[in-house]
């Protein structure tokens, strides 16, 4: 049998007896059991960890806690409804025999009291950002800046886009004693989750990139959006501080809502902005307060991305020398703003997709100057209920309006832009598909070498697929996109 050794240098996060009784949770088994990681997916069960038994639309984590266990999971936390079939499931398994079973009326309300408690234990300044759409992009932006400012080893940030309320909370078991700020994206897809997630971090800053259509489908529209958002200041007292953006058309309503003070940021509102220019595929030459930044992601919108770090900078009093330089590091993440080049030169930005990133895309790419063919490869924008057909419709009437010389549709939901297409002074080629294969197919067939291409979709369109096809053809090179900058493992 296992014991329930603690392994050298592990940091014990909680003993698993005390967090039951931080959750209001009973235990059967082992109180003394070292929780030193958290997480969801039996998988990465490890040794010493705390496996969280959720319930989600395709499977049920208790189904699960058996593999955990043997992956070295020694604490596991459970619905209380569950406990005998739990208790059966591992009844042989003589790892279990070291395990501590915590029983709770809801594993995600405990996972989220678990993480608040561990996060309460650690004190750092905390950076939080939400917003419809340049979340991620906003927090790595940030994160380098920060990470060129800071010493080593204690800046602590959420990996890739976890910012959901289960997200965060894993996240936030990531902090150590040796982290002195923390930077952690906060996204919403329901009514009620930003109060979970306010109330697990408790942001000193809170940045809101925008408030714009994703996930308009769920929440009916900008407005209530802008309600649910802004409850990301729920626990300001007075300290805090909003950075908003300074043309979001409601800035207004979020900064009556901020209990502390509110400062902007943007072309005009970053302090220290001087000279821009726009590179085209190569981002942006940026002076702020007398340093040159070379900013590598392309787009306005990615610009307004790199004002918001620098914004953090000045109100964090940083120096401009190493703040420059850690934005100057700031790449492409995988599927946003990402440049492909080979026999064709790619623009994938498919990792998310809604109807004002949808239009700042076409709008960058009908500005990017070209002596060979312009093609567009759009999928369907997801989550945007009774909106979408109208939705489509529109990026389909500005899809035609851009100079493109084709334009391939993929998706059901792009039905209402191929419709408006054909209605439209549209004269190049149109195809639609709901089959990647087909997609795949027919865009091989038609590009050429020198073709521009974007391709932008909602993450659930798998446009990746697309990408993985111009690579094995040898129409662009391999990726080795980093996530992030030099501070992203």
């Amino acid at each position: 049998m296992e014991s329930n050794r603690e392994t050298p240098g592990q940091q014990i996060l909680f003993r698993a007896g005390e967090l039951a009784g931080l959750i209001g949770g009973t235990c059967r088994g082992d109180l003394d059991a070292p929780i030193c990681s958290v997480v969801a997916d039996s998988r990465a069960a490890a040794q010493n960890s705390m496996f969280v038994a959720l319930r989600g639309e395709r499977t049920d984590g208790h189904r699960h806690i058996p593999e955990a266990v043997q992956n070295g999971a020694r604490t596991i936390l459970a619905e209380i409804a569950q406990k005998d079939a739990v208790l059966a499931s591992i009844h042989d398994l003589d790892e279990a025999r070291a395990s501590c079973l915590i029983f709770v009326e809801s594993p995600r309300d405990g996972l989220q009291q678990a993480a608040r408690e561990y996060r309460k234990r650690n004190t750092l300044l905390k950076i939080g950002v939400t917003g419809s759409s340049g979340k991620t992009t906003t927090k790595e932006c940030i994160a380098t800046v920060l990470s060129a400012c800071y010493p080593a080893g204690t800046v602590a940030m959420s990996p890739g886009n976890l910012n959901s309320d289960i997200g965060l909370a894993l996240a936030l078991f990531d902090i150590r004693p040796g982290h002195t700020i923390g930077i952690f994206e906060m996204g919403i897809n329901r009514r009620g989750e930003m109060d979970e997630l306010a109330n697990m971090y408790e942001p000193d800053i809170a940045v809101v990139t925008n408030i714009g259509t994703a996930h308009i489908g769920i929440f009916g529209s900008r407005e209530e959006i802008a309600k649910e958002k802004s409850k990301i200041f729920a626990c300001f007292d007075g300290r805090q501080k909003a950075l908003l953006w300074e043309n979001d058309e409601y800035k207004t309503y979020l900064a009556s809502k901020v209990r502390g003070s509110v400062e902007y940021f943007g072309l005009q509102s970053t302090e220290g902005l001087g000279q821009v220019e726009n590179l085209g595929l190569k981002g942006w030459k940026v002076e702020w307060k007398n340093q040159r930044i070379d900013f590598a992601l392309p787009g306005q919108h990615n610009l307004l991305n790199a004002c918001a770090a620098l914004s953090i900078a000045n109100l964090l009093h940083l120096d401009p020398v190493c703040a420059s330089r850690g934005l100057s590091s700031t790449r492409p993440l995988f599927g946003r703003s990402e440049i492909r080049e080979g026999k064709i030169t790619v623009l994938q930005d498919y990792y998310n997709a809604n109807p004002d990133s949808m239009a700042a895309a076409i709008e960058f790419f009908a500005e990017i100057p070209s002596r060979h063919r312009k093609i567009l490869v759009l999928g369907s924008m997801l989550e945007l209920g009774k909106e979408s057909a109208r939705a489509h419709e529109k990026v389909g009437l500005m899809a035609g309006a851009v100079g493109s010389n084709a334009i391939f549709l993929f998706g059901d939901d792009m039905i209402a832009a191929e419709t408006a297409l054909k209605s439209s002074a549209f004269k190049g080629t149109l195809f639609w598909t709901s089959d990647m294969d087909e997609l795949s197919d027919a865009i091989l067939n038609f590009v050429q070498e020198g073709d521009l291409v974007l391709v932008k979709g909602s993450r659930g369109m798998a446009l990746e697929r697309l990408t993985r096809a111009f690579e094995e053809e040898k129409l662009i090179a391999p990726s080795v996109s980093k996530v992030g900058g030099p501070h992203a493992s």
